[in-house]
């Protein structure tokens, strides 16, 4: 493909750019990620849960909301596989997924925090 301008830009800079950015799919997967985080209450879940494996009942507290609440953001995170769950008896405890997807998202946070937030 030719641009309608050339800046005599690097040739292979081009063309890896116009591989990628066909590749709608991957940006759609990443778009979904960030729509999870996108939500204030769903990202302190999240950091919450990088943290420490809680239950409902505790996040709620943490966070001076009903369990209700809770669970209802609980889910998404959980259907984009970046927390998980295990059942002991009734109760139901909650972490970040194992994984490097999950754990890159933290590092993210915790720099973007760093910037923007503790000057």
């Amino acid at each position: 493909m030719n641009l309608p301008h050339n800046h005599n830009e690097d040739e292979k800079a081009c063309q890896f750019l116009q591989a990628k950015i066909g590749d709608i799919e991957s940006f759609q997967t990443v778009s979904n990620v960030f729509k999870q985080l996108g939500d204030p209450t769903r990202l302190r879940i999240f950091w919450i849960l990088c943290h420490c494996e809680e239950c409902v009942l505790n996040i709620a507290a943490l966070l001076d909301m009903s369990s209700p609440a809770v669970s209802h953001h609980l889910r998404p995170l959980k259907n984009s596989g970046l927390i998980t769950s295990r059942r002991i008896g009734k109760e139901v405890y909650y972490k970040a997924a194992d994984t490097e997807q999950t754990q890159l998202l933290h590092d993210m946070m915790e720099k973007v925090m760093q910037i923007t937030c503790f000057r």
